[in-house]
């Protein structure tokens, strides 16, 4: 989703010194260290193997270990398919320079540096996804806030209950609920079309983890159950315990301990207000004043009830949610849930929840864990909303207990040098924060099964309304990123789809072009979504162009080869970064029954200083909605319009089936 804009801004930063055969065996290091830990996670898989035969069905990691591993693409087949997706966004001299440097690369260097990748293949779970992870977000010295984090909504309609502690506590013990089956592994499996198993790696480091500053790169810090939260709420931190004589609290006992901290009138000791500033800035400052001031006493044993803790609660004291009435009140609801105050999100954990004052909740996500919490988040709603539900006034379900301890005040120490750092962090992140020009977009003229009427993926369908969208904002096409999952082999993530393609650029150029048939239109639209498909099917199988380059760039670094083409192709702007959400509430919810009950998606910050991110989600038959997000500093760009945009596309597009209808 967001790992669109560290890919732009990716510098790589390890070096290597000394004797050809030095840099050789730093590579051969590298691969050893990565094969290492993959075998230890293959020991912990068997175990689960052979957990899976001792039951009838399927528990969530009992494929793991049949999963195949991602495969090494052919470099001629990479080359040609990276030269065929930016052909459309070079002219003649340009192309020519860049088919040059690609058959020189191919010719001279590529072969060495693929051999080492298929070595690494051989050897390791996954070639692509530790280094994926330690270059694309650990080495990361920037805001992860904006940056790298994203989000997801609450429900677009339902308000289950007003009472702020009453949603916390049924919302949190539902949480508890889902991570006890997920660390007994009795979560069934995720399967592509209900039939290919997916890769479950991902939810391991879902709860009781933490990403850790450092000077040079970040580490992530994953724990095994733990059994207490940390709660913000108007600048104060609070430690809730979650378990009660050997079991979960219950939603009842919950709401009374956060309702405890919504009566508590203490006021923020010094520093303690805006001290998640610091995970909200720059990674060097936060490295440095961890280690000096977070060291030893209460501050030590405070941040670690943060970085220990199952994970981060905000009780925040603003109203938020989307309301049709109320223009704007998507756009600052996602804001708020992407960046907040800039204080009141502990960024580095894996999830932030946040309770609202009015009862609606959101999640402010890590990205460097993984990408998979859309599944989890839907399993809570509904077990919030139809398993567990609410007294008539609003309160969860369940008598008082008088016998609890209260939440704990965490302690801290802040000296003024500390103060003044966490001042500039929450400066650098409130700059970055007011920059974030959002708009979220509910389109509901017409939705998926009005698209599959016209026998069209819904994916490729939209994608092209959004190359067309963004032809009419800016005059000009862009390389388009476009997430896919790589989830059918072993610990597999993502890999890019080049949306911006020859014949989609053809589609484009015949929509704005009043003397085009719309005949014409429509067989050209058809010829760039089956394209589009293809090259789908090629990222999710393997086959896809960006994640092997990136390897061969790493590669080249440690053996010390200098590559113009690995160079220009890793420095290259993705101007419009797109991901779609995963639609999985269908499974847990029939919305033909309850049609309100629809997630709103989640979405990322702007991906360039110049350019779009967009998220979107198909809901149902009828509903998709899009979250826009871009810089106000930049005078090219408008979130508002760009969404203005998009609908006119779809409407656009679809208006060419219209027609055919009609003629037949």
């Amino acid at each position: 989703m967001a790992e669109a804009h560290q890919a732009v801004a990716f510098q790589f930063t390890v070096t290597s010194e000394g004797i050809n055969l030095q840099f050789r065996r730093e590579v051969l290091k590298h691969i050893y260290l990565s094969g290492v830990t993959s075998w230890r996670k293959r020991v912990i898989q068997l175990k689960r193997l052979v957990k899976m035969f001792s039951g009838r069905r399927p528990l969530l990691y009992s494929f793991q270990a049949a999963l195949p591993r991602l495969p090494v693409p052919n470099i001629d087949d990479t080359i040609c398919r990276y030269l065929e997706s930016v052909r459309p966004l070079l002219d003649d001299d340009q192309y020519k320079q860049m088919e040059t440097l690609a058959y020189e690369f191919k010719k001279d260097q590529a072969p060495k540096l693929q051999k080492y990748l298929q070595l690494k293949s051989w050897w390791s779970n996954n070639y692509v996804s530790d280094w994926w992870e330690e270059y694309i977000y650990m080495r990361s010295r920037g805001p992860i806030m904006v940056n790298s984090n994203f989000y997801i909504m609450d429900l677009l309609y339902v308000f289950p209950t007003h009472r702020q502690a009453a949603r916390a506590g049924n919302v949190v013990h539902a949480i508890l609920q889902y991570r006890r089956k997920l660390e007994r592994g009795e979560h069934a499996p995720m399967r592509a079309l209900g039939v290919v198993p997916m890769c479950s790696y991902q939810y391991e480091r879902m709860f009781n983890t933490t990403r850790i500053p450092g000077i040079e790169t970040d580490t992530v810090q994953h724990l095994r159950n733990r059994k207490h939260l940390v709660v913000y709420h108007k600048g104060c931190f609070f430690k809730v315990w979650l378990y009660y004589g050997g079991r979960h609290l219950l939603p009842s006992e919950l709401e009374q301990q956060f309702q405890y901290i919504l009566n508590n009138s203490s006021e923020p000791q010094p520093g303690e207000l805006k001290l998640a500033a610091l995970t909200a800035g720059n990674r060097v400052p936060w490295a440095k004043a961890r280690q000096k001031y977070f060291s030893d006493g209460v501050n030590k044993a405070s941040l670690n009830a943060i970085e220990t803790a199952a994970f981060f609660l905000t009780l925040d004291d603003e109203e938020h949610g989307y309301d049709p009435e109320r223009p704007g009140s998507m756009d600052l609801y996602a804001k708020s849930l992407l960046h907040g105050k800039c204080y009141d999100r502990w960024f580095d954990k894996s999830f932030t929840l946040v309770v609202y004052k009015n009862g609606k909740i959101g999640v402010n996500i890590e990205h460097s864990w993984g990408r998979c919490p859309h599944r989890w988040t839907y399993d809570v709603l509904a077990t919030d909303y139809f398993r567990l539900g609410y007294t008539e006034e609003g309160h969860c379900k369940g008598d008082i207990n008088k016998g609890l301890a209260f939440p704990t005040r965490l302690q801290w120490d802040i000296p003024k040098p500390c103060q003044d750092i966490i001042e500039g962090s929450y400066r650098i992140a409130k700059d970055l924060a007011d920059d974030v020009d959002f708009h979220g977009y509910v389109f509901e003229e017409f939705g998926k099964g009005q698209i599959k009427k016209s026998k069209t993926s819904p994916d490729a369908f939209i994608q092209l309304a959004l190359q067309l969208a963004h032809f009419r904002d800016k005059g000009e096409f862009c390389l388009t990123y476009e997430s896919s999952m790589t989830r059918m082999f072993r610990e597999g993530r993502t890999e890019t789809v080049r949306s911006c393609t020859i014949e989609s650029t053809a589609f484009v150029r015949a929509m704005v072009d009043e003397t085009c048939t719309k005949e014409k239109r429509l067989a050209l639209f058809r010829i760039a979504a089956d394209k589009h498909q293809n090259m789908y099917r090629l990222a999710m199988t393997g086959d896809g162009i960006d994640r092997h380059l990136f390897c061969l760039y790493i590669v080249s670094k440690l053996v010390d080869v200098e590559s113009p083409f690995l160079k220009q192709v890793l420095s290259e702007p993705w101007h419009l970064s797109t991901s779609q959400t995963p639609q999985q509430q269908l499974n847990l919810v029939d919305i033909q029954k309850f049609p309100k009950y629809v997630g709103a998606g989640g979405g990322f910050g702007p991906v360039a200083d110049d350019g779009y991110g967009v998220s979107y989600i198909i809901i149902g038959e009828n509903l998709i909605t899009f979250h826009i997000s871009s810089k106000f500093s930049c005078p090219e760009t408008d979130s508002h319009r760009f969404g203005q945009n998009i609908r006119q596309a779809m409407l656009d597009i679809r208006a060419l089936f219209d027609q055919k209808q009609k003629t037949n």
